[in-house]
């Protein structure tokens, strides 16, 4: 383990537990894909990553309407 990653593991250590699970969740998802294999983060796609991060810890959401404009721009 790095000495970064031990750093951040420390400091999420102190937060409240639901937030523990909201940032274990995050990084389980970055790290393992759908077969339970593990997959690299682009590092084209990090800057990215981390400003949505840091939109969801200052509250910036999309609004539903947003998310159906979306979808329905996507064909979903």
């Amino acid at each position: 383990m790095t000495k970064l990653l031990e750093r951040a593991i420390e400091t999420i250590r102190g937060l409240p537990s639901s937030r523990q699970d909201e940032i274990a969740q995050a990084i389980l998802d970055l790290a393992v894909d759908l077969d339970g294999e593990e997959e690299e983060i682009d590092a084209d796609d990090l800057p990215g990553l981390l400003e949505g991060l840091a939109d969801a810890d200052a509250g910036r959401f999309a609004t539903d309407e947003q998310v159906e404009a979306a979808f329905r721009r996507f064909g979903k």
